[in-house]
């Protein structure tokens, strides 16, 4: 059986394109996933962990702004983290995650387990809201796996 993130860059490769990444609360999960795939260096460009929102403002170009009025958690912020990510890192597909992995952390209307992704990509840029209920490192895995769930829906789209 192909694993997600197998599935993930055999269509990277098959559509010639290439995928950075810009993780928060994932803290690298991610871009370990990507990197267990051998080759993946044919399509895998990098990837900034981005945890705190001085490196979200400074070197992914989140704007101040955004994070003062949506906060660091919200899908503004992914969107903006998606698209820096990928202006930065030179990728045709970038993908963004931020989000509260528990177990302290939340605030009002913004539970443990909340994430958003954000993909930025030629076509445009858009994110998925993500609600977890597991441990910290249960809510991480779930979060990275949904990131790669959509980079496969959106590259099995492309003609």
């Amino acid at each position: 059986m192909t694993s997600l993130e197998q599935e993930v860059g055999r269509l990277l490769r098959q559509r010639g394109l290439t995928l950075g990444l810009v993780e928060s609360a994932t803290g690298g999960l991610l871009s370990h996933l990507v990197t267990n795939v051998p080759g993946s260096s044919d399509y895998y460009k990098g990837s900034v962990t981005a945890y705190s929102n001085q490196l979200k403002t400074s070197l992914v170009e989140v704007k101040e702004d955004t994070i003062s009025k949506y906060g660091a958690v919200s899908p503004q912020v992914a969107e903006e983290m998606a698209q820096g990510g990928r202006r930065i890192l030179s990728a045709d597909i970038c993908l963004a995650d931020t989000g509260i992995a528990g177990p302290g952390g939340a605030t009002p209307g913004k539970p443990v387990g909340l994430f958003y992704i954000g993909l930025s990509c030629k076509d445009g840029t858009c994110s998925r809201k993500h609600c977890f209920q597991g441990t910290r490192e249960r809510n991480k895995r779930l979060a990275a796996e949904a990131a790669l769930s959509w980079l496969k829906e959106y590259l099995e789209s492309l003609k």
